[in-house]
């Protein structure tokens, strides 16, 4: 009896034991890091997971590196000092590397003539397809700075001038002549180069209008939904009066008052803060909305007991609270203030040329003309196109990956 009851208690070195804990399955890990994850780690699984978010993520991160790198990546200088007077509408260039004389390991492109029609007797722009230019890379060429700023505003206290840095290399360019892979416009300036600064400068123009309407929404949204009553009353009333200003009007009157002799770039300046200042209220009603609710909180009450002030209860209790929410809010409003620029630089009320946007150069695509002889004027619209649908992609995902009951959705 005791050799059978001893030989039952002793365990089977071939079973495995049940009760001794092993190695963590890959779904306990998995769900361990979602309940330890950060609220922004989560944000960034939920976007990741959403590709088409993804790839327009890319395609915006893509595009403002070219904005960015804009001088470097144009061979030209688009203004005036970039035309191509023997060039003048002419067609893209396009380098290959193989033709009917034989194959390169460069790649080229033909040269153009330019003679005059005996027939018509109007200037005609031929290519010779024997007479071969090479494409050649980090080439010298126009002068270009970054970080350079010269701002001349009414009052010498308000003019500013930063020299920055000057650079004079240049992705790439040809051994003899001129390149233009989009071509030339009416004055001979380059298509490609105009394009590159257009996306940069209709980029700036909303990042500095998103600051100022972020600034002003948080500040105002915040004041109004911390202490509420006939404060809020008031502060609704200025709110909604902003948000009834005619758009149009209002900048064809800034229009006649801005002085003729202004530099391009203190229009800019003031195109971006008068947009910021009208792009406020959007913002400003959502982040009043959410302090109206989250005051009554027992964390707010415990700040308050402990002394905290207003100011210090809104900056480090209440607007972190929705960090992520404020992120895709100005996301989402990023592309409706470059549209605005653009579309007011389209009529002729924003900027104007030298200064290369977005809006600039769709002012060369309203004639019929251009449409039937010129279609090459039309490649920044695809880039337009491609920033504004790449924005709200972006917006779309994040305002998805933002939601806490996304999961629970599905």
């Amino acid at each position: 009896m005791s050799d059978t009851s001893t030989t039952a208690a002793t365990p089977n070195p071939k079973v495995p034991d049940q009760t001794a804990s092993g190695p963590a399955r890959p779904d306990q890990k998995a769900k361990e890091a979602y309940f330890t994850a950060s609220q922004s780690q989560l944000i960034w699984a939920r976007f990741k997971a959403n590709r088409t978010a993804m790839i327009a993520a890319s395609v915006l991160a893509m595009l403002i590196l070219t904005g960015v790198f804009a001088p470097f990546l144009s061979p030209y200088d688009p203004t005036i000092r970039g035309r191509d007077k023997d060039y003048e509408n002419g067609a893209p260039q396009i380098p290959s590397f193989c033709d009917h004389n034989g194959c390169s390991a460069r790649p080229f492109i033909y040269t153009p003539e330019r003679k005059r029609s005996p027939t018509t007797l109007r200037w005609v722009t031929t290519v010779n397809t024997e007479n071969r230019r090479y494409v050649e890379f980090f080439v010298e060429g126009w002068q270009y700075r970054y970080f350079n700023y010269n701002i001349n505003l009414p009052g010498e206290a308000l003019d500013f001038r930063i020299p920055g840095f000057a650079f004079d290399t240049h992705l790439f360019g040809v051994d003899e002549g001129t390149i233009h892979l989009f071509g030339t416009d009416h004055s001979g300036k380059d298509i490609y180069s105009r394009t590159l600064h257009a996306i940069y400068t209709s980029l700036a123009v909303g990042t500095l209008g998103v600051l100022i309407s972020f600034v002003l929404a948080l500040v105002i949204g915040g004041v109004s939904g911390y202490f509420g009553g006939w404060f809020d009353g008031f502060i609704q009333m200025i709110t909604d009066a902003v948000r009834t200003i005619p758009i149009i009007p209002l900048f064809m009157a800034l229009a006649a008052f801005i002085p003729q002799e202004w530099s391009s770039e203190t229009r800019f300046f003031f195109i971006s803060i008068i947009i910021g200042l009208i792009n406020w209220p959007t913002l400003a009603r959502r982040v009043r909305t959410h302090l109206l609710t989250e005051r009554t909180q027992e964390y707010v009450l415990a700040a308050q007991l402990c002394g905290a002030s207003p100011g210090h209860i809104i900056r480090r209790h209440l607007l972190p609270s929705f960090t992520s929410y404020i992120i895709v809010d100005l996301v989402i409003s990023f592309p409706y203030i470059v549209l605005s620029e653009t579309a007011l630089s389209f009529i002729g009320l924003g900027l104007k040329d030298p200064v290369n946007s977005l809006g600039v150069m769709l002012q060369n695509v309203t004639s019929a003309d251009v449409l039937l002889n010129y279609q090459w004027y039309f490649i920044p619209v695809i880039f337009f196109i491609a920033l504004v649908l790449a924005f709200v992609f972006v917006g779309d995902g994040l305002r998805d990956a933002a939601d806490p009951y996304a999961d629970s959705k599905k």
